[in-house]
């Protein structure tokens, strides 16, 4: 199921109790102590503690390793999809497709102008000028807007994928959104994620069989060679390695 609505209210605990929890969970999940919990026990932890309607899942649509890792344990939780209103139109076939494939609940989570408008606004072609500021507004505001309505997220972000990600927990406090930040696959390589897509037939970006290994928004990702890091294709030529949504 695909929808374009608000998050569903849920009665959120405080940030204080919330916080208590992810530090517990960090500790109980072994991120201290270097023995960490698979993402299947990660998972299981968050179902022990949270409601399905008070988490939610911000995927990119590279593929659905985590709505479907996830599921398996939350059925039908909300998967945030970030509208920016420059996506590859195989990120749109590969959304669609894991909100008919999936047990889960694709929500379109969109800027607040459109790119008819940011251009009118800002000039065209924002993304080259400033990225910064063009994924401060498509990207980390409305994230940020949406993740109100929620005690906790997860994310795909992985370890191996650039060395701002290196030290990923499996449980952390994300203070800027104030809430609880899960990253079941932090420990996965690109492998393990490609073999877990394929074991369980899970939709994959079809970018990322034609050298595309991290995908975001088209006029800022170009394909990578063999060998290359899997991130340097994001703003190519730009000194950015992130869009913002995960520092």
């Amino acid at each position: 199921m695909s929808v374009s609505l608000a998050p569903r209210a849920a009665t959120l605990r405080s940030r204080d109790e919330l916080r208590a929890i992810a530090e517990a969970g960090n500790v109980e999940l072994g991120s201290l102590t270097g023995h960490e919990a698979s993402a299947a026990e990660v998972v299981a932890w968050v179902a022990e503690h949270f409601a399905t309607d008070a988490a939610a899942i911000a995927c990119s649509m590279a593929d659905a390793v985590l709505p479907h890792v996830v599921a398996e344990r939350l059925p039908g939780i909300d998967v945030l999809f970030l509208d920016t209103g420059y996506h590859f139109t195989e990120t749109h076939v590969t959304r669609d497709e894991v909100a008919r494939a999936l047990d889960v609940r694709v929500v379109d989570v969109l800027p607040e102008r459109t790119v008819a408008q940011q251009e009118a606004e800002f000039g065209a072609k924002l993304f080259s000028r400033d990225p910064a500021q063009c994924c401060a507004m498509r990207k980390v505001a409305p994230l940020q807007q949406a993740l109100s309505g929620y005690e906790l997220w997860f994310t795909g972000v992985r370890r191996e994928e650039a060395p701002t990600r290196t030290t990923t927990p499996l449980v952390q406090w994300d203070d800027r959104n104030g809430l609880v930040k899960v990253n079941p696959l932090a420990a996965w390589s690109f492998d393990e994620l490609t073999d877990y897509a394929g074991v369980h037939q899970v939709p994959v970006n079809l970018l990322m069989s034609h050298g595309y290994p991290s995908i975001g928004c088209e006029p800022c990702t170009k394909p990578v060679a063999a060998g290359e890091d899997p991130r340097s294709g994001r703003w190519a030529g730009l000194a950015k390695t992130e869009c913002g949504l995960h520092l």
